[in-house]
């Protein structure tokens, strides 16, 4: 297992960055640039292993994709050209490539076998694997289809209306890819919205579908259309130097040509709350996520109590969030956050452990933590549970120590930011 030691004389950010492409579009833009029929080109593409599962998935079943750098080339015949594949498909750490994939191959006649690492191998199934299920999907694996491997027999699936009963656009995607496959018209409704890339980039690729509030409808066997992708900068990515310029002294940084999805800035709408000196400038529409510049500087932030429709909003942003409470004057409170049990590790439990070793006085509960602002860090032997998110947070708290941190498992991080480390020197060195 790989360690590293984090340690640094002066912490003033300062500069200008890009963060790389986002990881949901860029899963996304693979999937249904092989769906479609024609050649799609995919730039800004998030290079992480978790979006290279998915690549390698499509690979498997015929698809021919060309990767070089950032940008992917996909040349496909469409939903007909896809083939059984002849080897079991690896989603190594990618829960997004899992339960947006099985909604795919539950409405092809092939059979498919799925497996992950560990991490994922005890990640829950059955949110995706029910619904299918009622849709006429042949799936088993083990706990009855709860964790992987998996096995799959796909074909024939009958449309459904379908209430999720958790807050999660991987769900709602994963059935509403399903609905794709079928004859008729499924219906996706969620109590809170969640990420609506799905919704946004099928109608880039032709898609008939309708969005009535938080419900999805789509008609089934439509063909989809090949079409040029550009992925914006990962907001979730960004997220982690947003904080960082914010309780670092003396920081001013601008990160550009982030996507200012709705569904995905509430990380800005938490800063703000917080007191946080950040500005927004909206630049650009494309495929239908906004693009724009994010500038924050050095602020006092303030405790507040986080809850209700804004956590799908952050669920990604949470480890951060509460680095950022750790600096904060008061306490502050996140409810309703118990999907965090679910992630690559109990987001909350690790979190918990990881400040608490940093000097943070900070408490888990069933749904959240809560968290005592004013905190003074101190170096620590860390683990990143194999969770990238972690891994940052870490590095990011690594900032605010005298003493230096040993961070062990980093090389995860590379799972959503390969070049975090250099970036994040990169903003240090200008200073």
């Amino acid at each position: 297992m790989s360690k590293k030691v984090l340690s640094y004389d002066q912490t003033t950010l300062t500069g200008h960055i890009s963060v790389p492409g986002d990881k949901s579009i860029s899963h996304r833009a693979v999937m249904f640039g092989s769906l479609a029929k024609g050649k799609t080109t995919i730039k800004h593409f998030l290079e992480g292993e978790d979006c290279l599962s998915t690549i390698a998935a499509f690979q498997a079943m015929g698809v021919a994709i060309e990767r070089s750098g950032q940008t992917v080339k996909i040349e496909s015949n469409g939903v007909d050209g896809l083939k059984e594949p002849s080897q079991p498909i690896n989603l190594g750490n990618s829960g997004t490539t899992a339960r947006l994939l099985m909604g795919i191959l539950s409405g092809l006649p092939f059979h498919f076998t799925l497996f992950g690492d560990d991490s994922l191998s005890k990640r829950p199934m059955d949110r995706i694997t029910i619904p299918l299920r009622k849709m006429g999907a042949k799936i088993d694996g083990r706990e009855e289809g709860r964790l992987l491997p998996i096995s799959l027999r796909g074909g024939n699936l009958q449309p459904i209306h379908y209430h999720t009963p958790v807050k999660s656009a991987q769900v709602k995607s994963g059935v509403i890819l399903a609905g794709l496959m079928t004859e008729g018209t499924t219906v996706v409704q969620e109590d809170t919205k969640t990420r609506d890339h799905t919704e946004n980039m099928l109608k880039a690729f032709g898609a008939d579908l309708t969005i009535d509030g938080n419900t999805v409808k789509i008609k089934g066997n439509q063909p989809l259309q090949a079409c040029d992708i550009e992925v914006p900068g990962d907001i979730s990515s960004a997220a982690f130097f947003l904080v960082a310029a914010a309780i670092t002294p003396n920081s001013h940084i601008t990160i550009e040509n982030v996507g200012l999805n709705p569904t995905r800035t509430g990380i800005i709408d938490v800063l703000k709350l917080m007191d946080a000196d950040i500005s927004v400038v909206t630049k650009r529409t494309i495929g239908g996520e906004p693009i724009g510049d994010i500038t924050v500087r050095t602020s006092a932030p303030k405790a507040v109590t986080i809850e209700g429709d804004i956590i799908p909003r952050i669920i990604d942003e949470i480890p951060i969030i509460a680095l950022l409470a750790s600096q904060a004057e008061g306490t502050t409170i996140i409810k309703d956050a118990e999907e965090l049990r679910y992630k690559e590790t109990d987001r909350i439990k690790s979190v918990v452990n990881t400040l608490k070793q940093l000097g943070v006085q900070i408490e888990a509960t069933q749904d959240g933590m809560i968290i005592q602002g004013g905190n003074t860090l101190h170096g620590a032997s860390t683990q990143s549970y194999g969770d990238h998110r972690i891994g940052m947070m870490v590095a990011i708290a690594s900032l605010l120590t005298k003493e230096s941190i040993e961070l062990h498992d980093d090389q995860c991080i590379a799972i959503s930011y390969p070049n975090f480390f250099a970036d994040l020197q990169s903003l240090l060195s200008n200073a």
